[in-house]
């Protein structure tokens, strides 16, 4: 199997995962050591527990989520320096009244696992208003803690 064919077969079972809100699916597809890099955070998720997390309050924080297209990729440079066969998945959803168009970048590893998730999204105000759903979801699951009250 070629590196372009790994990371294709990835990106499709991340989708049919995501379009089946299958969670456990997503465990099986990940890396222990994943990093998801979110474009409401400056730093990366790490550790396939808080992106098992941060999944499920994606998943439970769009509407109307689909994927509605892909692109395979050559192996590109992933953020730990390895090259590693990559696909591009274009998506749609509504956040907080807002809609997003999105691509999802993932980096998959030898044995065709996802070690690395990029995700970018426009227009500003709907990445404003997913930051402020997933913060509230993750502070609501305990996955960070609540900010200190004045």
């Amino acid at each position: 199997m070629t590196a372009t064919t790994t990371a294709a077969t990835a990106a499709e079972r991340l989708r049919a995962a995501v379009d089946a809100r299958d969670l456990t699916a997503l465990d099986d597809l990940f890396t222990d050591d994943i990093r998801f890099y979110s474009p409401v955070k400056f730093g990366p998720f790490e550790g396939k527990p808080m992106v098992l997390g941060l999944f499920g309050v994606l998943l439970r924080t769009f509407e109307d989520f689909r994927y509605v297209g892909a692109y395979e990729g050559a192996a590109q440079t992933s953020a730990d320096g390895t090259e590693a066969p990559s696909a591009v998945l274009l998506f749609r959803a509504v956040a907080g009244g807002k809609e997003i168009h999105g691509i999802d970048l993932v980096h998959v590893d030898e044995q065709g696992r996802i070690k690395e998730f990029t995700v970018m999204v426009r227009p500003q105000s709907a990445v404003q208003a997913l930051g402020q759903a997933v913060f509230a979801g993750l502070i609501a699951d305990g996955l960070v803690p609540a900010p200190p009250t004045a």
